[in-house]
């Protein structure tokens, strides 16, 4: 398993794009969507909606159990994805691409969040 350098990571498993014009793209991690195994539902926040980090925002549910899903960063949801919505098995088959969850305008990032290799080692723990 192999998680993008680029990216950021949360110890609750979601990962966080670079910035572009303040806004970042949020997914959940192929660790975390391996472990949830089928994914057959997204609750996602609205568009609109502010979140707050290290908070709840959103619920994945799949064939084994509910998994909550929360906000690696505090800002604005600019956009979420309505495919994943539509076929919520995107979050397993394409985590990094076309399963991505939201968009949000950052207001606030927290200094936790993970490099790739950091969150390689967390997880493999």
């Amino acid at each position: 398993m192999s998680n993008p350098q680029q990216l950021r990571y949360s110890k609750e498993h979601e990962w966080l794009s670079g910035a572009e014009n303040g806004v970042s793209t949020v997914g959940i991690t192929e660790h975390a969507a391996n472990a949830l195994g089928d994914v057959v539902f997204v609750q996602l926040p609205e568009a609109g909606a502010t979140v707050t980090a290290g908070e709840s925002c959103g619920e994945l549910e799949s064939t084994k159990s509910v998994s909550e899903l929360y906000a690696p960063v505090t800002g604005e949801i600019v956009e979420v994805n309505q495919d994943v919505v539509d076929d919520p098995a995107l979050v397993n088959s394409a985590p990094f691409e076309g399963g991505w969850l939201f968009k949000v305008r950052v207001t606030d990032e927290p200094d936790e969040l993970l490099s790739a290799d950091e969150y390689t080692a967390y997880t493999a723990g």
